[in-house]
């Protein structure tokens, strides 16, 4: 059955009128002539057979019948608004605004991006590497990627990679007066730090050394980085040992820039996650995305670099 509604533009013309308690500003918002906005009123007052207006003293109010119909219309018309907005952000084309960590951007993510343009040219992924929390309510963006416990409160949340840390250090490294052997060879190298890791509990070079039962090494000497990639690159270059999260550091060991002199292997507290308000997690564009990043982790896992040295 077909719906009988009243025609649109005096539906238009009457909750601006109502909203404003003004034909002048009404005429105002929708671009058109005083006189245009009144006509629509009338017409709609005559479909409906009820006075919507009244006018007292040059003031507009709203009789009761004007004063029950203007929060339907208001919700009515909000409703249509918000449905076309998310039309708009649901378009398969269009930007992709990410927020990710640093380093995770630099040596897992940008390597991998170009898979990512092959398989949706439609879609624009604009990357912001960021360690700051971001504040997904002011709608700039629409997923992030971070390193922690998992535990963002009101957002989807999605495993990506665990994480496990290991001593790495430049192939030069092996050989020399001080060559790495055993952990035991560490009192003779500067140990490089990692500051995020001393700041967020993930593991550092105490609880390594602890992990692998070396007593005897400073571990708190040596130089610090803001980014778990720049330590990366200080040790390929031969600047002392680092600790290197196992999938940053993949790439560099797979190239042979840096070795893994010898282990322990630490597990991470703290692991990768995908994380996105509910509200857009299934908008297609951020959804392909999702789906893509899960299979890129899963195929990174199936080809895990052998860690032995």
């Amino acid at each position: 059955m077909a719906r009988k509604l009243p025609p649109l533009n005096a539906l238009r013309a009457f909750e601006a009128a109502a909203r404003h308690l003004s034909f002048t500003k009404a005429a105002e918002e929708l671009f058109v002539t005083q006189a245009a906005i009144s006509h629509q009123v009338k017409t709609l007052e005559e479909h409906l057979g009820l006075s919507l207006f009244r006018r007292l003293n040059r003031r507009l109010v709203l009789t009761e019948a004007g004063q029950l119909y203007l929060p339907v219309l208001r919700d009515a018309f909000d409703a249509i608004a918000a449905g076309t907005a998310r039309l708009g952000q649901d378009r398969p084309s269009g930007p992709l605004h990410i927020s990710v960590i640093p380093s995770f951007a630099a040596k897992w993510l940008l390597p991998r991006m170009s898979r990512f343009r092959d398989r949706h040219p439609e879609i624009d992924v604009m990357i912001s590497a960021n360690g700051a929390l971001i504040d997904f309510a002011e709608g700039t963006f629409e997923l992030g990627i971070r390193y922690g416990r998992g535990d963002y409160p009101g957002l989807r949340t999605d495993l990506l990679l665990y994480d496990e840390v290991f001593p790495v250090c430049s192939p030069k490294l092996l050989e020399g007066p001080h060559p790495l052997k055993t952990p035991d060879n560490l009192k003779h190298h500067t140990l490089l730090h990692d500051e995020v890791s001393r700041q967020d509990e993930s593991p550092d070079w105490r609880s390594w050394l602890q992990a692998a039962g070396i007593e005897g090494v400073d571990w708190n000497r040596g130089p610090g980085f803001s980014d778990s990639s720049m330590v990366i690159e200080a040790a390929a270059a031969g600047q002392g040992v680092a600790l290197g999260h196992r999938w940053l550091a993949a790439a560099d060991l797979e190239g042979g820039r840096v070795v893994m002199p010898f282990g322990p292997v630490v597990p991470s507290k703290f692991s990768y996650y995908l994380v996105s308000p509910p509200a857009v997690a299934e908008r297609r564009r951020v959804r392909l995305f999702r789906e893509w990043l899960l299979e890129e982790a899963e195929r990174t896992g199936a080809e895990r670099v052998p860690l032995s040295s």
